[in-house]
Parts: structure tokens; C-alpha cells; sequence
């Protein structure tokens, strides 16, 4: 990536040979240009916020920024990325969006997530740190931005405009204003799920912002909630992409004996996950961790592995991101162990699994969805 400061060599995480996708894009180039262009004073506080692989803080090291994001890959990324340019350990801030966020903002940037309830979050924990001085600067691919994001913007700092676009992204200006109302923040949300669905029928769901559907209970969980598996006779259990941890919880429900091990790569999605299992007062023992996948967990030590794999990255479809978890709990799981999959009938699940495992079963399916069965031989 070429910018201002220099030729970046930027990757994703984790890195693999069949992601062709690029660690920045045309947003990030755009922001970097403009603060180079207008000579923006970047001497005092600077916060990066949803830096997507690295991109803005590997840049702007020199300024030693301070990066929020959400994501356990993102910040990996980021780790390689900083490390890749020769930038000193220590030098960049990585904090998430669970953490405390720092006193005094001088520059925020912001690139745009694809959840405005994250986005809407995020702005009211950073608001109190911003002053009447601060240069805040968002970014993002045009069709990503939105009338609804300016007005959030608007709402929660001050003053917002666009500028034009440059490769098919814009930047976004906001002239903060301490004096600005701002609203309560809304988040986390928690609601009663509906009969019908097993264990957790009428259980509380806490979503914090940014998780999949936070404010109801979506389709393909709902269906997958009906057609579980018989948990009985399993001992160790995971919920692979937990998002909000409600199937997790369900199984925790049905066999209090059983260890489940609740996984994402989202921080919002495991706080989520954690505070959905302690409002049920579920028995048995739970662990949560943020990582990649089922990295960490010992090859053979597992039981059932239940998944509901995300098809996008970000703004582009792929099934990478479930090919790895696929190849991830063959690993994990032991002989005769299973796999559980809910998925869009188009997303041709069964042929991956077959070509992994060797079977797959159809558990369930209506014209939407499907729920599939794989059994390590």
C-alpha cells in the first residue's frame, strides 16, 4: 500500500494463500491522503477507530495512535502488520471495544462499520473524551455510508458533512460540539425470546452493539434452536461463532453436565455470549474466549461442535472464513464426534463437508435454510 508516510506491506490475518483479498482499501488510502493534504496536526491524542487490518495505525505509527476495534483478527493483523513495517512493539495502542476508552480525543478517525448500532455505541463512549478542538474524521466505501450514519454522527458530536468521492469512497467531517445533548446509550439490549425454540424458549438474550440481529432472535438461529442435537451423552460441547451465545446456552440448558466452550472473534459477540449465559442462571460449566476459531483447543478433545459460519468479510462474500472453521472442528473433535451446521440452502455447505469429512447428513431444511450433520470417522 502506498500512502503518504511510505510503502506499507500490509496483510490479512490469518494469512492464507487463498485470500486474495487486500488488508486496506480505497477508504483507508482516502483518509490518509486528506490528512497528508490538509497537514492535519496529528502531535497530540490520535484514536483510530474500527481500523479494519492495520492499515490507519501502521501508517500513522510515527504518531503513536490508538487503535478500537471489535476484532480478534482485525488486532492480530494488526500485531503483523506493525511488526512487518518494523514499528516497535508498545508503540501503537490496541484496545477493544470492550476496554476503557482513553481521557482526551485531539484526532478520532473512524472508519465506518458495517453495523450502525456498533457505530452508534462506539461514539457514545468515545463522545465524552472529545472536545470543541478535535479533528474527527470518519471513512468508508460510498456504499457504506449512509444518510443514517451522518445523522449519527450529527446526533451524538455535531455537525456533519461529506465530501465528494474519490474511488468509490468518501470521507465524512464532523465539528464536535461539548455542548451537544447526546442521547443514553441504548446498549447492550435485552429482550425475551419466544416459545417454540427449546431450551431457551422465554430465556433473556443480552446482545451487545455490532452482534448479528441485536435486536431479535434471526431466522437461522431460530430454526437451528429447533433441530439441536441430543446432548446428553456429550461431555465437551462448542459454539463455534457464538455471536450472542443463545445456542450455546441452549445446549448448557438441556445438559448442565457438559463443558461449553462459547468462541468468536468478536468481542462485542463474547460479552454478549457471557452476559446471555449469567442472565439464565444456567447450571454447568461455560468458558468464553475471543480467537481465532478453535485455535487453542487440543486436536480430539471435543464432542459436538455447533456452528452457524458467517459468508461475509466484511463487504465481500466468501466462504473462507467457514472453510476454516469446517477444517477446525474435524481437528478438534474426536473420533465419532460431530459437527453441526445451520446455513443458507444456496451456500452448498454439503459439498465442503463431504469433501471434508467424507459424509454429511441433512438434519433439517425449509426452502431458506439447512441444518447439517458431519461425523469425524
Amino acid at each position: 500500500m502506498s500512502t503518504p508516510w511510505g510503502e506499507l506491506k500490509l496483510s490479512r490475518f490469518p494469512e492464507d494463500p487463498r485470500d486474495r483479498l487486500r488488508a486496506w482499501d480505497a477508504s483507508d488510502a482516502y483518509l490518509l491522503e486528506h490528512l497528508s493534504e490538509q497537514a492535519v496536526d496529528l502531535s497530540g491524542s490520535l484514536v483510530v477507530l474500527g481500523d479494519r487490518w492495520g492499515a490507519l495505525v501502521t501508517a500513522l505509527a510515527a504518531h503513536r495512535p490508538v487503535q478500537i476495534t471489535d476484532s480478534y483478527l482485525g488486532q492480530e493483523a494488526t500485531r503483523a502488520n506493525l511488526a512487518r513495517n518494523g514499528v516497535e512493539p508498545g508503540t501503537v495502542g490496541l484496545l477493544t471495544t470492550q476496554d476503557t476508552p482513553p481521557e482526551r480525543i485531539d484526532v478520532l478517525l473512524v472508519r465506518v462499520p458495517k453495523s450502525l448500532a456498533l457505530l452508534e455505541d462506539q461514539l457514545l463512549r468515545l463522545a465524552p473524551a472529545v472536545h470543541e478542538g478535535t479533528v474527527v474524521v470518519g471513512t468508508g466505501m460510498v456504499k457504506e455510508i449512509h444518510t443514517s450514519t451522518l445523522t449519527l454522527f450529527e446526533r451524538i458530536l455535531g455537525p456533519t458533512r461529506t465530501s465528494l468521492a474519490r474511488r468509490k469512497a468518501r470521507l465524512i467531517f464532523c465539528a464536535p460540539d461539548p455542548a451537544r445533548e447526546r442521547p443514553a446509550n441504548p446498549w447492550p439490549y435485552a429482550y425475551t425470546l419466544p416459545d417454540g425454540i427449546g431450551a431457551v424458549s422465554g430465556r433473556r438474550v443480552v446482545n451487545h452493539a455490532g452482534v448479528f440481529c441485536a435486536d431479535r432472535l434471526d431466522i437461522g438461529t431460530r430454526f437451528f434452536l429447533r433441530h439441536l442435537p441430543d446432548t446428553r451423552g456429550a461431555r465437551r460441547v462448542v459454539d463455534l461463532g457464538c455471536g450472542n451465545g443463545v445456542v450455546g446456552t441452549a445446549l448448557a440448558l438441556d445438559n448442565p453436565r457438559a463443558e461449553v466452550l462459547f468462541t468468536d472473534e468478536s468481542f462485542q459477540a463474547i460479552a454478549s455470549a457471557q452476559a446471555t449465559y449469567q442472565a439464565n442462571d444456567v447450571p454447568g460449566h461455560a468458558e468464553f474466549r475471543v480467537g481465532d476459531g478453535l485455535s487453542g483447543v487440543a486436536a480430539g478433545s471435543v464432542d459436538l461442535v455447533l456452528n452457524n459460519p458467517p459468508f461475509h468479510s466484511h463487504l465481500a462474500t466468501t466462504d473462507t472464513t467457514a472453510w476454516r472453521m469446517f477444517t477446525g472442528a474435524r481437528r478438534v473433535l474426536r473420533p465419532g464426534g460431530e459437527l453441526w451446521v445451520v446455513g443458507n440452502r444456496h451456500l452448498g455447505y454439503h459439498v465442503k463437508l463431504r469433501r471434508l469429512f467424507g459424509n454429511c447428513h441433512l438434519v433439517a431444511g425449509d426452502p431458506k435454510f439447512v441444518v447439517l450433520r458431519a461425523v469425524k470417522r
